[in-house]
């Protein structure tokens, strides 16, 4: 086995052994790490729209409601149930389950309905919850639901990061993947070329709707906190904005929309509300000059890039050594 193969492992272990020690021994201010939380969370939670959005072709407004699944469901697992710390990637975990759940029953419209019309319907998916959810008072109703024990740190973010991207790449490579990449381009011609049309969306919209569960969860023990209002028309707008920015059917692009959006609005908190107008006008910027996004369909080769650059090096010594060392 060549040594590059223990490289990924190698840098995820390292990676795992900075974020325990910056979450353990306070290395980094707390408002640039909670910053940094705030990116991982959300490039899981973009990965998951893009798996439909982006790789299926479907415009779905469901992604809020879905995160409002997880978070809730793992927020009320840790609080009552499983209040050890040691369970809380269990608690994540069933809030994922419980959110795949909920992408299984939106998948369902998909099958008759297209374009406007299911849009529609999960926007009116994501808006029936979050009423639901403020009139059920076991679950805090308007109020939210408080004190859940903050067991987000960045470790965790880190791992959960991990698992969701070589997830999403193990998946896009996969049978499904290539299916799923098949129905964006041409419903019917993958239908005749013997795609299972309803299976393959039904596995994507699951698929992405675990992975929107997990951000929802690590989101509520972050802020140890979680209100229906949270996930509404804000939301919805957010997770649009950080996928159509960093690029459609593009795991680089998720994380990169999911950091520039996270990053903007930290700079333009000064201005108050007007932040999310800016937001707006970044988003109709992009959808006019760059449709896909800053990424959209492609994904960035660090081993390449840097393959590249030792070997310009490589030339130029050369080159420097044929001159005589001029």
């Amino acid at each position: 086995m060549r040594v590059k193969n223990f490289a990924t492992p190698l840098l995820v272990v390292i990676g795992i052994a900075i974020t325990f020690a910056l979450s353990y021994y306070g290395l980094v201010n707390a408002y640039y790490l909670q910053i940094a939380q705030y990116v991982g969370i959300y490039t899981i939670m973009v990965l998951g729209i893009n798996l439909v959005n982006g790789y299926l072709g479907i415009f779905s407004l469901g992604h809020a409601g879905i995160m409002a699944v997880g978070a809730y469901t793992s927020g009320l697992l840790s609080k009552y149930v499983l209040t050890d710390p040691a369970l809380f990637p269990l608690c994540i975990l069933l809030g994922a389950t419980a959110a795949l759940i909920s992408g299984f029953v939106i998948s369902i419209p998909s099958f008759k309905v297209r374009g406007d019309y299911l849009a529609i319907i999960t926007l009116g998916f994501t808006l029936i919850l979050k009423s639901l959810l403020q009139n059920m008072e076991f679950v805090g109703g308007a109020r939210g639901l408080r004190n859940i024990p903050g067991n987000t740190n960045i470790m965790w973010v880190f791992i959960w990061l991990v698992i969701a991207i070589a997830a999403v790449r193990l998946f896009i490579n996969s049978k499904y993947g290539r299916s799923t990449m098949a129905i964006r381009e041409d419903e019917i011609a993958a239908e005749l070329v013997s795609v299972n049309i309803k299976k393959t969306k039904i596995v994507v919209f699951g698929f992405s709707a675990f992975l929107i569960g997990v951000s929802g969860g690590l989101l509520s023990h972050l802020l140890s906190y979680t209100n229906p209002n949270t996930f509404g028309y804000a939301m919805i707008a957010e997770g649009l904005i950080m996928v159509y920015l960093g690029g459609m059917a593009s795991i680089s692009g998720s994380f990169l929309g999911a950091a520039l959006w996270t990053l903007l609005v930290e700079i333009l908190r000064p201005l108050g509300v007007w932040r999310w107008i800016v937001g707006a006008v970044l988003l109709i910027i992009i959808m006019i000059f760059r449709p896909s996004g800053l990424l959209g369909g492609r994904e960035l080769n660090i081993g390449a890039f840097l393959r590249q650059i030792t070997r310009r090096d490589s030339a130029k010594a050369a080159l420097e050594v044929a001159n005589g060392g001029k």
